[in-house]
């Protein structure tokens, strides 16, 4: 009989032990506006298979050949069927009804939202909160068979596409509700040189990294900056 003191338990795992992601195939759902755009070329350029989605199959061959670095374009539903990882970088207006036209092929995927509802007046940026409580959590909602995370949000399209800048200081905060699926996103992440991965909890805190978009607006508008975020101490 084993006693409780002979019982050893399993050495925690280590956080920033990451899965290889170099083979997988990344689809970007809005991949010929700036920021899916900008997240292409910078896969790319770090060697991942990327391939831009739009409504328009001509328009995302067009950003394609622009990319360049091996980078195919397709309409959004051939994107979506043939990636493994897909990004959605659509903007917050289109989100609801461009998922819900692709919920069969995303069917199985691992899906990263980096959309962020927001609203804009006379006084600057400000956020929106969705009913399902963030546009992460709508993804969720819409697409059932996926497997949604939310990361990215935070980056500047302006250096992502910027070829002169060659490493993006920043982390991503990545959230989910599988270990598995948020260790997968913070290794994408990892791949862009400059740029960490860290876990930020559960789907459930979407919203509030969604909203910070807005605060990180206000703040490039006073300083003239392309403002991102670090997590201390981690």
């Amino acid at each position: 009989m084993t006693t409780s003191d002979e019982v050893k338990k399993a050495p925690a795992k280590d956080p920033w032990d990451l899965p290889d992601v170099s083979g997988l195939v990344v689809g970007v759902l809005g991949g010929t506006g700036d920021q899916g755009r900008g997240l292409a070329y910078r896969l790319a350029k770090a060697g991942q298979r990327v391939i831009v989605g739009s409504r328009a199959a001509e328009r995302a061959h067009t950003a394609a050949e622009e990319l360049g670095l091996g980078v195919e374009g397709a309409d959004n539903a051939e994107c979506a069927r043939r990636s493994d990882i897909v990004i959605v970088a659509v903007p917050w207006e289109g989100h609801a009804a461009t998922l819900e036209a692709l919920r069969e092929e995303l069917a199985g995927k691992l899906v990263i939202d980096c959309v962020n509802p927001l609203g804009f007046d006379k006084q600057g940026a400000y956020a929106l909160k969705p009913a399902e409580g963030s546009a992460a959590q709508q993804a969720a909602a819409l697409l059932p068979e996926s497997r949604v995370t939310a990361a990215f949000h935070h980056l500047s399209a302006v250096l992502l596409s910027d070829p002169d800048v060659a490493e993006i200081d920043t982390d991503v905060m990545v959230l989910g509700d599988k270990r598995a699926d948020t260790d997968l996103v913070q290794a994408l992440a990892g791949r862009i040189p400059g740029m960490r991965g860290v876990y930020a909890g559960r789907l459930r805190n979407a919203h509030q990294v969604e909203s910070l978009v807005a605060n990180l607006i206000s703040a490039n508008r006073r300083y003239k900056a392309h403002a991102g975020l670090r997590v201390t101490d981690v």
